[in-house]
């Protein structure tokens, strides 16, 4: 059996479905490989680590029907360096051979009896708008914990709330939330605790139109165009957030979101290197002063015009996490709340209250 296909349009399905190869394979190898699907005028590709699966399909010449396992990362390194042009692969018993051009590579295949059998998830799902959907998990998915030793704290929680989906996400640390208004993913008072590595996959394949999403009883597809991204629900009760979130502040500034990105990456320079380096913001009557200081390095200041009602404080966070939400927020100001130097602050876009960004200060002397 054989297939031939365009170099870029190979390439480019080929490396949306390695994204879920295993990295480490451990006692199964064959979780290194590729599953390639020959059928009637389309190529299929599909990549697991057995907890994030990606299929994707792309049009091809296909001569016979059957199925082949190839080394992901090598085959996919071949692809992307030939020619420009049609690329021919044809399956042996034993081995892929690929002609693009002037080259002419073999490649040993992983015996396909061996790659895991996969739970399809079939029938249709919700049609819900790409794009709302990409934003949210834009600004909810950083959030949550890469810690494998907290499963719980690696997944997003989708949840329904009266006036459509809610998405949260918290590595404690910090919490990310955000409400889509008039999105039904799912049944009223339902919800489902959904691995971030998966919807960070999601997030990256989003455009405009609509994703269909499937529930399951332990998995959750997400079908984009030829693509299909397949993740297990997390198993477990996701931490009550809302206990969190103090009910009022005392303290609350308004400054411009691009201007304080761009002082917090000024100033924080001199902290590069180090780890959960701090950012003070000394707030007051005359606006916001942004401070770090890194021994034997040096420190750096900057003023940033904002306004402020409250009393004065200093309150450090940590700058990478402190980033991250002054980014996730989609608005030309943002708001920043805070109640003493050791309590919990927020950060909300002025004027509209779909996100929320709560972060844990950083003691500092």
């Amino acid at each position: 059996m054989k297939f031939r296909c365009e170099r870029d349009t190979l390439a480019e399905v080929i490396t949306t479905a390695q994204r879920a190869v295993a990295t480490r394979t451990g006692a199964m190898p064959q979780l290194s490989g590729l599953k390639v699907t020959l059928s009637d005028g389309v190529v299929e590709f599909v990549g697991t680590d057995l907890e994030l699966t990606i299929r994707v399909t792309a049009p091809a010449d296909v001569d016979g029907t059957g199925v082949a396992v190839v080394p992901a990362r090598l085959f996919s390194d071949i692809v992307r360096a030939v020619e420009p042009g049609p690329v021919t692969v044809e399956f042996g018993e034993d081995d892929a051979k690929i002609a693009a051009g002037r080259s002419a590579f073999s490649l040993r295949l992983i015996t396909a009896e061996e790659f895991p059998r996969l739970t399809t998830i079939t029938g249709s799902g919700v049609r819900v708008g790409a794009a709302a959907l990409a934003d949210a998990l834009r600004q909810v998915v950083p959030a949550a914990s890469r810690d494998e030793a907290r499963p719980i704290l690696t997944g997003v929680l989708l949840a329904a709330t009266t006036s459509g989906l809610r998405l949260v996400a918290t590595d404690s640390y910090r919490l990310a939330v955000r409400d889509l208004q008039g999105v039904s993913m799912l049944d009223e008072g339902q919800k489902v605790l959904v691995s971030a590595k998966g919807l960070s996959e999601v997030q990256r394949l989003l455009g405009d139109g609509e994703i269909e999403v499937v529930l399951s009883e332990r998995d959750v597809a997400f079908r984009i165009g030829r693509a299909e991204i397949t993740t297990r629900l997390i198993e477990g009760d996701f931490p009550n957030y809302e206990q969190l979130i103090p009910s009022g502040y005392p303290n609350r500034l308004i400054v411009n979101r691009e201007a304080l990105s761009e002082s917090v990456k000024r100033v924080r320079l001199v902290t590069q290197g180090r780890d959960r380096s701090p950012i003070r913001l000394s707030m007051n009557s005359d606006g916001l002063e942004l401070s770090a200081v890194a021994q034997e390095v040096g420190e750096a200041r900057e003023a940033v015009e904002a306004k402020y009602e409250g009393s004065d404080v200093v309150v450090a966070f940590d700058s990478q996490f402190l980033l991250d939400g002054i980014e996730a927020a989609a608005a030309s100001e943002v708001v920043i709340e805070t109640v003493d130097p050791l309590k919990q602050a927020t950060l909300r876009m002025l004027d509209d209250t779909d996100f929320l960004y709560l972060l844990m200060p950083v003691r500092i002397s």
